[in-house]
This record gives C-alpha cells, sequence and structure tokens, in this order.
C-alpha cells in the first residue's frame, strides 16, 4: 500500500441501505449510515491484501458529508485514495458518485493496522 493509491467499487442500493430500514430517516431514499458503512468497507478492501497475515484494519475516524439523495435500484461507485501513511495509521479520502457521475457523498477517514488476536482479546 501508498500514499495515492486509490480502488473503486460500485454497489447497487438495496431496501436495507433505506434510511427508513436504518431508522436514519423517514424517506425510502439511500442512509446516510450505509453510505459510510460503503466507505469503510471501499478503505478496507483496498488494503487488505496488503495486511501482515493475523492483521486487520478498524476505523478510527470518518468525517461525511452526505451531499445528494439516492433512489433505491440507484448505482454508486466509491474510490478511495490513500492520502497518508504513519506507522500503523491509514488516512484516506473517499468520494461516492450516482450513475450520472454528481457526488453524493465524501469523507476523510482514518483505519489503523490491528493485530486481530490481540485486538480481539482485550474486549474479554
Amino acid at each position: 500500500m501508498e500514499v495515492g493509491q486509490t480502488y473503486t467499487q460500485t454497489i447497487t442500493v438495496r431496501e436495507q441501505d433505506s434510511a427508513v430500514a436504518l431508522g436514519s430517516g423517514g424517506l425510502q431514499v439511500f442512509g446516510t449510515p450505509a453510505m459510510i458503512a460503503y466507505m469503510e468497507c471501499t478503505a478496507l478492501t483496498m488494503v487488505k491484501n496488503d495486511l501482515p497475515e493475523g492483521s486487520d484494519t478498524v476505523g478510527i475516524e470518518i468525517n461525511v458529508k452526505h451531499c445528494k439523495a439516492s433512489a433505491i435500484g440507484a448505482e454508486i461507485t466509491y474510490t478511495a485514495t490513500i492520502t497518508e501513511i504513519e506507522g500503523r495509521r491509514i488516512a484516506y479520502h473517499i468520494e461516492a458518485k450516482d450513475q450520472q457521475g454528481d457526488l453524493i457523498g465524501s469523507a476523510e477517514h482514518q483505519r489503523f493496522i490491528v493485530d486481530k488476536e490481540r485486538f480481539m482479546s482485550k474486549l474479554k
């Protein structure tokens, strides 16, 4: 993994991604919590094959703007770019765009590389 590396994935908005289903609003539109989850998924997917054996990443910060509503069935394309790597911390800029290429959301996100066993042992 390196600064400037990008990864793109496209999803289709499902009923379970709606604001109604997630309890974040009363309209059948793409819910902000789902948009954020896909942003984190894009960042994680980009680096997961580059992690040391037995490691994973956990999200530690995300600053999000949700700029435009999207309908159920819309295709949303997420692009994550690594903006900084400092030790075990990875910083990203993430954009989500609809089928027309309009920005629907953006985020600054940070993830931290952890040893899975050690991390989980702290939760017992």
